[in-house]
């Protein structure tokens, strides 16, 4: 039987639209002629979903009894029996109640398609197994229900049902996604409109990524070897070298010239690990790669070019950019010409650019000679020459003849490659010189002299020391690599060991001393600021053998043993790394001191600024009414006496109340009334905030959750807070609806909200509520009684919280305060 085909429909949030864009086309098809059945769909009371079921066959659902509680199914088995061309079936994530065939909606859909029926589904890109954490982390909510990537990436087709993020938040505020009383607690939690943005970005990125893929796939299949410009894609061939940062510009810019471009940089190491490559130079140059947006990578392989060439058409580059050569013309003239050249060659479609530098080309230097073996190796391989040479002359010599030239020969040649393979080049240009006079003085006619009569024996000795040369060369080179290998495995090692100690928590200032003293078999270490010891490890009793500057600020005081030139270059590295540590501890430390200071500051600006606005006021207003009243040339009626008398006393309480906050305050800013921050219940704070202001269920409508958490905040200023913020609110509403405040948690934090449907506040003066001196057109005397919104924000922020002022869905002001949870919920 063949197997049905999957179509699943991938949205990046609820209410984008999948439901309904899997029922139209059901309809679609069904009008072609196909016979199609809606085995299961969530409408979630959305009536233009369930408008799009009229016409449509729906299969009962099955019943399953759990715990005696009666839970709806997808009937799997009728739906197999029933065996249409099509079956629509929702939230392919969903998890299915206790007792059912399957676990996994998911499941069932497997047992569908292999009984011959296509299907199409929906699904929510936050129940992308591979991308749980990371919806976690933008959203704050936990993702229970999830479906394997495997499950979705072997899908026939897969298309993204997208929507604007703040069209999705506009038709969530209209109702046509979730109920009224769940408009205000979605739109402040997983529908921000940051959420929405980043959640549509990944649900692209994840859908571009398995188009790649199936593009590769698809090019591996067909053998198709070609470029495909679907976009333009520059790889940038790194060579660990000064050019590397030119390079990567230059390959930018290429990428940039078209929509989409992407930036890829490729180092090629050979086999042996051992090519000459700076590894500070290639880190600084990955980091400026993923500064442009690229992506940085490493392939190993002998032969560089192809490698190269190789990596650039698995990535389907369009361009390859590579630098000229550093070799001078003199040696490009000997060993051929080069890289460039063979990539040209092999790229087929790709186009390569060759950019100028300014280390291409350099000037022609002598090879070095200094050999990579060391002292004690040498001193053995001239001692093994000089006692070597009389015992191969004295063999040799017992067994001449006429015709014995190519085994004399051959004889002290292999006295030659075994002092070369001993003592590198040295030793063995000094026994292959002294060999070859030995062989022409005893073994050459005529013999016991140093003439040589054949032209031919000229040849043979001269071949035999260049050849010796080779051989001592090959063998020092080998050392040198080796020495640089165990070196380079030693400094990483290292460095992973540091590194791995921070990651597991060690201090990291501790980490680099400890780990010095280990890995160059110190006696001790001390980290020194000034003269002040940081850190200490091991016996520092003495004289130190080094002092490491790290940076402007420590010295790194090394004690017993000696340091090699390659070592001090590691130490520098290391001192790099406790110079940053030491910045990285003094700037936190500085933040921890500047802190509170700020805090205060914002504190006392806020009070100052509020108070002089609310002062002002009632002061006026009960000046006029005194002065009124005195007045000798005025004759007041009982009524105007009465209200002059009302003024004054209202400015007057108003006066009173904002005395003592600044009373309260300046203890504050002293230093003698500190925050008091503990854990509290959110009902412990607003229901005393509702009963200072005499306001019953007539008038507010509440609703905090029973399993909400504890907060961390001081309860007499969140109290003040709570009182301005509701005194407003009802004030603003109009008379026939009531002021909601409800409470939530989002992301380790308690959101209260205090939610108007009043006249609320243009988006261009939303921000200006919280500067002092805006009232945005309240002229009554009473406004002097609250602390102003600038003061609330001012103490919500002393809290450690913050207070944000957004729209009402249908129109009004909702003011969110937030606050950290107290995630161990420990009262008092």
């Amino acid at each position: 039987m063949k197997k049905g085909r999957l179509r699943v429909l991938l949205g990046a949030a609820p209410g984008v639209g999948k439901t309904y864009a899997m029922l139209e086309e059901g309809a679609r098809l069904k009008h072609e002629g196909k016979d199609i059945v809606v085995a299961v769909v969530e409408t979630h009371g959305r009536a233009f979903t369930a408008a799009l079921l009229d016409g449509q066959e729906v299969l009962p659902r099955k019943v399953v009894s759990h715990r005696g509680i009666e839970l709806t199914e997808m009937d799997l088995d009728a739906l197999i029996a029933r065996h249409p061309d099509v079956a629509l079936v929702d939230e392919l994530a969903h998890t299915n109640a206790p007792g059912s065939q399957n676990e996994k909606r998911w499941q069932d859909v497997q047992s569908i398609l292999d009984a011959g029926i296509d299907v199409i589904s929906t699904v929510n890109v936050q129940h992308i197994e591979s991308l749980r954490d990371v919806v976690e982390q933008i959203t704050g909510a936990p993702q229970r229900e999830t479906i394997p990537d495997s499950v979705l990436r072997a899908a026939d087709q897969i298309e993204v049902i997208d929507l604007a993020p703040q069209s999705l938040r506009d038709r969530l505020a209209e109702g046509h996604v979730y109920p009224a009383n769940r408009i205000d607690a979605a739109l402040s939690n997983y529908f921000r409109l940051g959420n929405l943005t980043a959640l549509r970005e990944l649900a692209l990125l994840w859908l571009a990524d398995e188009v790649d893929i199936a593009l590769k796939a698809y090019r591996t299949e067909k053998g198709i070897d070609s470029k495909w410009e679907a976009r333009e894609r520059v790889v940038v061939a790194l060579t660990g070298g000064p050019e590397g940062e030119t390079l990567i510009r230059r390959g930018a810019r290429i990428a940039a010239r078209s929509a989409g471009g992407e930036l890829i940089a490729v180092h090629i190491t050979s086999q042996d690990g051992l090519a000459d490559a700076f590894p500070g130079a290639l880190a600084a140059q990955r980091a400026l790669t993923e500064k442009l947006g690229g992506t940085y990578h490493q392939v190993i392989g002998d032969d560089i070019p192809r490698a190269l060439v190789d990596f650039a058409k698995g990535a389907n580059a369009t361009q390859l950019v590579i630098g000229v050569s550093r070799r001078s013309r003199a040696a490009a003239a000997f060993s051929g010409p080069g890289t460039a050249a063979t990539v040209i060659r092999e790229s087929g479609n790709i186009d390569v650019h060759i950019v100028n530098h300014a280390a291409a080309g350099g000037r022609f230097a002598l090879p070095h000679l200094g050999g990579a073996l060391t002292i004690r190796r040498r001193i053995i391989g001239f001692v093994v020459a000089l006692v070597g040479g009389p015992l191969v002359t004295a063999g040799l010599f017992a067994f001449r003849s006429a015709d014995s030239i190519s085994a004399d020969v051959l004889g002290f040649q292999l006295l030659v490659v075994g002092v070369a393979l001993i003592g590198g080049i040295w030793p063995a240009l000094f026994a292959a010189v002294l060999s070859g006079l030995t062989l022409d003085f005893l073994f050459v006619k005529p013999y016991l002299s140093i003439t040589i009569a054949s032209p031919l024996h000229f040849l043979t000795l001269v071949l035999y020391v260049l050849n010796a040369l080779l051989v001592s060369y090959v063998v020092d080179q080998a050392a040198r690599r080796t020495r640089l290998a165990l070196r380079a495995q030693g400094e990483s090692q290292l460095l992973a060991t540091i590194t791995g100690s921070v990651f597991r928590g060690q201090d990291a200032l501790e980490a680099l001393v400890t780990r010095t003293r280990e890995a160059f078999a110190l006696k001790g270490v001390r980290l020194l600021v000034g003269d002040e010891v940081i850190f200490l490890d091991g016996d520092t009793d003495g004289e130190p053998v080094a002092s490491i500057p790290a940076g402007e600020r420590g010295t790194l005081e090394l004690f017993g043993g000696d340091l090699q030139a390659s070592e001090r270059r590691l130490l520098s590295v290391i001192a790099a790394q406790i110079d940053a540590a030491l910045e990285y501890r003094d700037l936190s430390e500085t933040a921890k001191e500047i802190g509170p200071l700020t805090e205060n500051d914002r504190m006392r600006s806020a009070l100052l600024a509020a108070v002089g606005h609310d002062l002002r006021r009632p002061l006026a207003a009960a000046t006029a009414a005194v002065t009124g009243l005195r007045s000798r040339g005025m004759k007041w009626s009982e009524g105007d006496r009465d209200e002059l008398l009302a003024t004054a006393q209202e400015s007057l309480e108003s006066l009173s109340a904002l005395v003592t906050n600044l009373l309260d305050v300046s203890r504050l800013q002293a230093g003698s009334l500190a925050v008091s921050a503990f854990s509290i219940d959110v009902a412990d704070v607003v229901l005393p905030a509702l009963d200072e202001l005499g306001l019953g269920p007539g008038d507010v409508e509440l609703d905090l959750p029973s399993d909400l958490p504890p907060i961390v905040a001081d309860p007499g200023l969140l109290q003040r807070v709570i009182v301005n913020l509701l005194d407003n609110a009802k004030r603003f509403s109009p008379p026939e609806h009531r002021v909601r405040v409800s409470a939530s948690t989002f992301a380790g934090s308690v959101e209260i909200r205090i939610v108007d449907e009043g006249p609320g506040i243009p988006d261009d003066r939303r921000n200006e509520i919280f500067v002092p001196f805006q009232r945005l057109g309240d002229t009554d005397n009473l406004t002097g009684l609250g602390l102003g919104l600038a003061l609330s924000k001012g103490f919500t922020e002393g809290m450690g919280g913050t207070l944000e002022a957004e729209e009402t869905p249908g129109g009004g002001l909702s003011m969110v305060i937030s606050l950290p949870a107290n995630e161990n919920k420990d009262r008092g």
